[in-house]
């Protein structure tokens, strides 16, 4: 059933500092005993260039985007060795006097976020009175990196739904490979790329900021970086806002195992039926169920003739990212079309189709390699190749089918051989109040996945958007989601728990 409760708000005022109000000085705001080396840099601000960000995407205006570097201990539980990391970030200064700074990420665990800022240029009212502020999290982007020397692909090439046995073998063989090589590779920083690290990572830029709270807007991976910080640090926690939300009180195996679940209903109930609706223009079927199965003819024949190697797997892995946002249906639609044609059609066809494909589910390697890091070196993973084998059986006899039903591309950390972190309790405890923004068909996060961390961390929010699969909400173009964020983020406004709806499908 679904838990909601009617549309109201609370009028309490909650995190950053009061307009008007002078930041204080290092020696007052660093109250978590962080080395005054570290406490004593001044971030140096300069106009970012492009070759200071990774993933920008094209086009993007950095106008007024500054940048800056600050020293971190590499571990902070000894920080005295006076070994350091350096931590890419930027600023989208606020259009008027600031008086508090919002921290952004957008997800991951791994995602280069020092060009984020840029996304929340149009909201005004957010931007009024903080500085809007972007990170490359340890380990990626320009901050210090990981590696897995270019092997994590590895880990998406071959089919689970082939299942002889030499496939399984080989797909699990493959992911062993991965942790052996992403543990090589990242050497005695690996085991440090972890959200305990991060979130301390994140409290000393607080005090350079000159910031007693910070608030924050974390997307999908960034939502367990946001509540794991607010958790640790409840008296330095401003207005946090957890923007499709993974279940941050479990482990993550237990959070991306939902995943298959997501990304199908996500395929079915909303792609599937919006393709058919526009049959006379990609003549894929009239009903959703036409369109899947003109679908799975596709992907049989892809897999016994792949297009210069790129089979289903590659095909899928650039489909389930553009399931993503519904702005990208018609881009998805249009691949199809483009790999239908290159397996009927002559050599152009099949040029248009490994352009198509070619690229759009790949990673940078300092990415993959901070993602694997963060994944198997914190929290329990449970499991055997016996036991996940039998796991991605159970999830095809389902009808969870997209990118093979998972589970066993995602089992890099089943044969890592370094300890885990243990996980903190995260239960809200003392904690203000934080809001999980979710709609209803996010693929990648699960709607179960964020009503179960909302019902698990106490004094928390939710916002659910009806009628919507979007995977990223605030900040997007829906005026009812921006309404409740900006009210609580700006105003210190803290919501009921409510529902608004979602925006309209595309017209291709």
């Amino acid at each position: 059933m679904k838990r909601l409760l009617t549309a109201g708000v609370i009028p309490v005022v909650v995190g950053g500092l009061l307009a008007g109000a002078l930041p204080a000085s290092a020696s007052t705001l660093n109250t978590t005993n962080i080395p005054d080396r570290y406490t004593g840099q001044t971030l140096d601000w300069h106009a970012c260039a492009a070759e200071e960000l990774i993933t920008l995407p094209p086009g993007t205006d950095i106008g007024g985007l500054e940048c800056a570097t600050y020293r971190t201990p590499r571990d902070w539980d000894r920080a005295a060795e006076r070994q350091d990391l350096t931590i890419a970030v930027s600023r989208l200064k606020s259009t008027g006097p600031s008086t508090a700074s919002v921290l952004t990420n957008p997800g991951g665990p791994g995602g280069a976020g020092r060009w984020f800022p840029v996304t929340f240029r149009g909201q005004e009212k957010l931007r009024q009175h903080q500085d809007v502020i972007g990170i490359d999290v340890r380990g990626t982007g320009k901050s210090t990196n990981v590696t897995c020397r270019g092997t994590a692909d590895l880990v998406r090439r071959l089919d689970p739904r082939d299942r002889d046995p030499r496939n399984l073998n080989q797909i699990l063989a493959n992911a062993e490979h991965v942790a052996k090589s992403c543990q090589a590779a990242s050497g005695e920083l690996g085991p440090l790329i972890t959200t305990y690290q991060t979130i301390k990572d994140f409290d000393l830029l607080r005090v350079l900021l000159g910031r007693e709270k910070i608030n924050w807007v974390g997307y999908s991976g960034g939502t367990w970086l946001g509540a794991h910080y607010a958790q640790q640090f409840p008296q330095r926690t401003g207005r946090f806002v957890l923007d499709s939300s993974t279940e941050f009180t479990t482990t993550w195996q237990n959070s991306f195992n939902r995943q298959a679940v997501g990304f199908e209903r996500r395929w079915r109930q909303d792609f599937l039926p919006w393709m058919a609706r526009y049959d006379a223009k990609y003549h894929f079927g009239t009903s959703g169920e036409e369109v899947r199965q003109a679908y799975e003819r596709l992907r049989y024949t892809l897999s016994r003739h792949p297009l210069n190697g790129n089979g289903p797997m590659e095909l899928e892995g650039a489909m389930v990212y553009m399931l993503y946002k519904k702005q990208s249906f018609p881009a998805l639609a249009d691949l199809l079309v483009k790999v239908r044609a290159g397996l009927e059609n002559g050599e152009q066809a099949k040029a248009d189709a490994l352009a198509a494909v070619k690229d759009a589910g790949d990673f940078p390697d300092a990415q993959d390699a901070t993602f694997w890091n963060t994944l198997c070196g914190e929290g329990r993973f449970a499991g055997t190749r016996e036991s996940l084998i039998r796991d991605s059986q159970r999830n095809l006899d389902r009808g969870l089918l997209m990118a093979g039903g998972g589970v066993l591309n995602a089992s890099v950390c089943l044969f890592w051989d370094k300890q885990p972190r243990p996980l903190p309790k995260l239960d809200g405890k003392g904690v203000p109040p934080v809001l999980i923004v979710q709609s209803e068909h996010d693929p990648a996060t699960p709607i179960e996945g964020a009503r179960k961390a909302h019902a698990g961390f106490a004094n928390s929010r939710m916002l659910t958007v009806t009628g919507e699969g979007d995977h990223g909400l605030y900040a997007t173009g829906n005026a009812a989601v921006d309404k409740v964020v900006d009210a609580y983020l700006a105003d210190g406004v803290v919501p009921a728990d409510q529902s608004v709806p979602g925006m309209p499908l595309p017209v291709p």
